[in-house]
């Protein structure tokens, strides 16, 4: 782990490097606050055995999520998908089975060894209807309007810019698109710093945001029919939730995300 003077994203990017180079030796990547690692809260457990079929055994070992996005994304065949933070692949593969030949799925990440991971895996696959990206989901390296629906697996906690994430998402959404996330979400009578207490950052924990805080930063960036539903608890008064939103058909004038959103 890296000391508290580096910044959180070269944190989380040093983190999932060593995660990515130790799956590729042959063993296990693991998220959660410490003391939890991998169980059902975190990584391959929250995938049915016959999802986890036919894929790489490196996609599966290297899931580090708190859910199972591809599950709540209601993805149709055709569609262009986009998986914020992909790591090893896994969530997007899933989803270029769902949207068949005639779809789309893209990964983006930060990591050169999570990409490499991914690439490893998808030429194990066989998948051609994927395209792994390097790059921030602060910033995210697509045109406007591109994209059909957006997942993510308890990445968007990781993000020190989130009001950026959401608008970033927004941006890429074709009108009428929707979001399908799985992410880590505080009650709101937590603050920050209890929610620090519960695990460190590069854990997936400390910088979740507050249910309340969710819903607003969605609203600020646009987003509609919101809905953020808890799954399971992962820490003391922290919960792995489904978040659910839509980008109306017609787009409206939005407020600028404010400061309330938090880290």
């Amino acid at each position: 782990m890296s000391d508290q003077s580096t910044h959180p994203r070269e944190t989380v990017r040093q983190r999932y490097a060593a995660a990515a180079t130790q799956v590729s030796e042959g063993g296990t990547a693991c998220c959660g606050p410490q003391g939890i690692g991998i169980d059902d809260s975190f990584g391959s457990a929250l995938y049915e055995a016959d999802e986890r079929e036919g894929l790489p055994a490196d996609a599966v070992a290297a899931s580090l999520g708190c859910g199972n996005p591809t599950a709540v994304a209601d993805l149709q065949e055709g569609e262009r998908v986009l998986d914020l933070g992909s790591g090893g692949g896994i969530d997007v593969l899933l989803s270029a089975r769902r949207v068949g030949p005639t779809g789309k799925a893209y990964g983006l990440d930060m990591t050169e060894e999570m990409l490499a991971l991914a690439l490893a895996n998808q030429k194990k696959a066989g998948a051609t209807n994927v395209e792994f990206l390097k790059g921030t989901i602060e910033a995210i390296p697509l045109p406007a309007h591109t994209i059909d629906v957006v997942i993510s697996n308890c990445v968007v906690n990781l993000s020190t810019d989130k009001p950026a994430v959401f608008a970033e998402t927004f941006r890429v959404l074709a009108p009428g698109g929707r979001i399908g996330l799985s992410d880590v979400v505080a009650d709101d009578a937590l603050a920050p710093a209890k929610r620090a207490e519960r695990g460190d950052y590069v854990g997936c924990v400390a910088g979740a945001l507050s249910f309340a805080e969710y819903r607003r930063g969605l609203e600020s960036a646009g987003f509609t029919a919101i809905e953020i539903t808890p799954t399971h608890s992962v820490a003391d008064g922290m919960y792995s939730a489904i978040i659910r939103a839509s980008k109306p058909a017609v787009e409206t004038h939005r407020r600028v995300a404010g400061p309330t959103v938090g880290t």
